[in-house]
């Protein structure tokens, strides 16, 4: 076996094994404050903390050997989840719940530090797509690895709703700690041949922020692709914050668990069909495109209290989202010269990610205390409420139409600026061209 299929195999146990401790905690906190705040607050936390440390996880996967990296990304995930499993077989006023109690805002830290260590593998992977795949199989590649989390994701959403059901977070971050160990283990194994053009003329193993920004200015309309990226998320931190909450609202934890698993499949097929069609010419307009699509079901998904639309939205959602990040990343990979990816994917992660905070601490305590009982009592209640229903869900339901609607017109500025046209022209020429 290849060692790119080695890592795509790594990084699938370590996917499900960082994803199982995040869908567990959500459904955990939810189910034991029945608090949408908390979960708000959950969610704000993890993105600040990954906008935050995105740029310096790129620095150390530029100037470290990156499966190294990667090993120590494990190794880091397994302290930190026996650090939240102490605590929380110590401390009874975890485990009792306490919204108030600063040790469960601090188990719960420990738990998302062990999940956030996690994205220097998130940073390190396409580095070594552009590493071990030639160029115009790169997309296919990022297809399949597309298909790992697609799979990972599947598997995740089945065992955390179990798991919460059968053992609480003493099973789920046990299981965790154990797969965090296999992982490292089975990287030792793994050879790559990491010599780098680089190596002739060793740069400062330091952040080097003004060195990155530089390049990604330097490359037309690259800096607009992340700042659309980073507007979308911006509307997508609502989805983090609230969907979970409204899931939960209309079925068991089990259920949720099983149905995210089902609609997961999405992740799968499109995976498989980039790896086997690819993206087409030019990956920018397919990622606006989906972007575009991905909004109007935003739109349409919660607009009555159903299960089966439900599901349709989130299989819908989960199919395109493959589509958009196999886009983004395949023409990064092009257009970034190999020695600043880990850096320039860094400081995209934290650029776009720096608006779903906002989002998410906005916009839990402001569903909470105004969309929930503006359509359970309220004027929105005797507005629309004979269609579109009544009651706190509703609430829920409302904010996803609202964010639906803000995305598709955010994607139409988008397709007809300028950077749109910059940066498919720079994709089309390739980096040398584009830095010159």
């Amino acid at each position: 076996m290849q060692p790119f299929h080695h890592l795509l195999v790594n990084n699938l146990v370590a996917n499900i094994t960082n994803f199982t401790v995040w869908f567990a905690l959500t459904f955990w906190t939810f189910l034991e404050t029945q608090s949408v705040f908390a979960t708000g607050m959950i969610a704000g936390i993890y993105l600040v903390l990954t906008a935050m440390l995105g740029i310096w996880f790129g620095s150390l996967v530029d100037h470290h050997g990156k499966r190294i990296m990667m090993i120590v990304s494990s190794l880091a995930s397994c302290s930190f989840y026996a650090l939240a499993l102490g605590g929380y077989a110590f401390d009874p006023s975890i485990r009792d719940a306490n919204v108030s109690s600063a040790t469960l805002w601090l188990f719960i830290l420990a738990s998302m530090f062990g999940m956030i260590a996690g994205n220097i593998r998130m940073i390190a992977l396409p580095t070594l797509v552009t590493l071990l795949v030639p160029e115009e199989q790169r997309d296919r590649a990022n297809g399949l690895v597309g298909i790992v989390s697609g799979i990972g994701f599947l598997t995740t959403s089945a065992i955390s709703g179990f798991l919460v059901a059968w053992g609480g977070m003493v099973a789920t971050l046990a299981i965790a700690i154990m797969l965090s160990i296999i992982v490292a283990l089975h990287l030792i194994t793994v050879h790559i041949d990491e010599a780098r053009e680089a190596a002739e003329a060793p740069e400062p193993k330091r952040v080097d922020l003004a060195g990155t920004f530089r390049v990604v200015l330097a490359i037309p309309g690259l800096f607009a692709l992340i700042l659309f990226s980073c507007f979308n998320n911006l509307l997508g931190g609502v989805f983090m914050a609230l969907m979970d909450a409204y899931g939960l609202s209309l079925m068991e934890v089990q259920q949720w668990g099983m149905l995210w698993a089902v609609t997961s499949a999405g992740f799968i097929l499109s995976g498989a069909l980039i790896a086997r069609t690819g993206l087409g010419a030019n990956p920018i307009r397919t990622l606006l495109l989906v972007c575009f699509a991905e909004w109007i079901i935003a739109a349409a998904f919660t607009l009555q209290s159903s299960i089966p639309l439900l599901a349709a939205g989130c299989f819908l959602w989960l199919f395109l989202g493959p589509y958009a990040e196999a886009a983004e990343q395949t023409a990064m990979q092009k257009v970034v010269p190999y020695e600043r990816q880990g850096r320039v994917f860094g400081f995209a992660q934290s650029i776009e990610l720096a608006a779903s905070p906002l989002t998410a601490f906005l916009i839990a305590p402001l569903t909470q205390f105004f969309f929930v009982p503006f359509m359970t009592d309220g004027a929105g209640a005797d507005a629309i409420g004979d269609w579109f229903g009544r009651g706190p869900e509703r609430g829920i339901a409302l904010v996803f139409t609202i964010t639906g609607l803000l995305g598709i017109i955010l994607t139409i500025i988008a397709f007809r600026s300028r950077s749109y046209r910059l940066i498919s022209a720079a994709y089309a020429t390739g980096p040398d061209s584009a830095l010159e």
